[in-house]
């Protein structure tokens, strides 16, 4: 896991591309960027987050945060991206998470996108991109993803990609301080996919 280093000398660091954006790992030089994006899209997101802590727009839960990240990514745990457009704006951030190896071969995808950029299709490239890197570069065989039921954008973002709702889950993750329901979906490498992002530095 050599290319997924975080710190001042990332010049080995994941870069994933797609069709007009393109995905790496956070660094403490996006800190600016990211809490404004956060903070204008506040309203906006945390109907779909778990609570928001107290101090997490700040420098230091920042930089806890890249911490925790390289520690993932280290163990092959997690590997969490931020999105960006082609000119170098910050547009969300994307997750391919809780990795299990053994006889499952899976990960869970997580993401979210700023207000202003919302509904103009980053998302569903990026997600296309997330895919692509858990089958190809981490070798899974499936792709698990979950939205709340009322979450319309998303579930038309998932099937979009190619997922398929496979269930309904009962008080499945706690949500801006609530226990909610969730659609559960998936998708296997054996199923349609879109053609491998670049891979490199943007």
């Amino acid at each position: 896991m050599a290319l997924f280093r975080i710190g001042p000398n990332n010049e080995n660091a994941q870069y994933l591309r797609g069709e007009g954006v393109y995905l790496r790992p956070p660094e403490m030089r996006d800190f600016d960027e990211w809490s404004a994006l956060r903070e204008r899209s506040r309203d906006f997101l945390t109907p779909w987050e778990p609570t928001w802590p107290a101090d997490d727009l700040t420098r230091t839960a920042f930089r806890r945060r890249v911490r925790r990240h390289q520690q993932e990514i280290d163990s092959n745990e997690s590997f969490p991206f931020l999105v960006f457009r082609d000119d170098d704006v910050l547009l969300g951030g994307l997750t391919v998470g809780q990795v299990k190896r053994g006889v499952v071969q899976a990960a869970t995808l997580g993401y979210w996108i700023g207000e202003p950029f919302a509904n103009h299709g980053f998302m569903t490239k990026a997600v296309r991109a997330g895919v692509i890197f858990a089958f190809g570069t981490l070798r899974l065989h499936r792709v698990e993803a979950s939205c709340l039921p009322h979450n319309i954008p998303s579930t038309r973002l998932l099937e979009r990609v190619g997922f398929t709702r496979e269930g309904y889950a009962r008080a499945y993750l706690r949500i801006n301080g609530v226990w909610e329901d969730h659609l559960l979906y998936g998708l296997v490498e054996t199923d349609q996919t879109p053609a491998r992002p670049r891979q490199g530095r943007p």
